[in-house]
């Protein structure tokens, strides 16, 4: 078993899409990104690739590169499993969201099916929270920013 760990973060601004886990959220702002901005999905696969020792998302993905110029971050996940993760497979993942604005908990569950259908998991093994920044720590708490933070455990399957 291995364990890895991923984050990211992102500022707000009008004209974007708020997107996590590969679903539009309403809001007035979206993440500001080369690609969608998807901090959530970016963060997941920040720590696939850690709990693989395979580097992180800008060194399989760079935002030099205008390939990746307003990727869909799901698209970069599936390429993450299926020429990075085996032949580990996924245990279970357990991600935090802080933002100030919008409110996520009616989204919570969706984004939770979402990204384990696509990762063809078991919601059960998909664990989304999220979290405010209390109005404190800078742009995350007057709601110019986003971050997410993930952890997931890998298993070698056997041969």
């Amino acid at each position: 078993m291995r364990i890895g760990t991923g984050w990211d973060v992102h500022r707000l601004a009008e004209g974007r899409k708020f997107i996590l886990g590969g679903i539009i959220i309403p809001s007035e702002r979206g993440e500001v990104a080369h690609s969608d901005g998807d901090v959530l999905t970016h963060a997941i696969i920040d720590a696939i690739l850690g709990a693989l020792a395979k580097g992180d998302i800008g060194s399989h993905f760079p935002d030099t590169d205008p390939a990746f110029k307003d990727a869909d971050s799901l698209q970069l996940l599936s390429r993450v499993l299926e020429e990075d993760l085996p032949p580990y497979s996924i245990e279970n993942i357990d991600t935090t969201v802080i933002v100030q604005r919008p409110k996520l908990r009616e989204h919570i569950d969706a984004i939770r099916e979402n990204l384990a259908n696509k990762m063809h998991l078991e919601i059960s093994q998909v664990s989304v929270k999220a979290k405010t920044a209390e109005g404190i720590l800078g742009e995350l708490g007057t709601a110019e920013a986003v971050m997410a933070q993930a952890v997931v455990l890998i298993s070698q399957n056997p041969c």
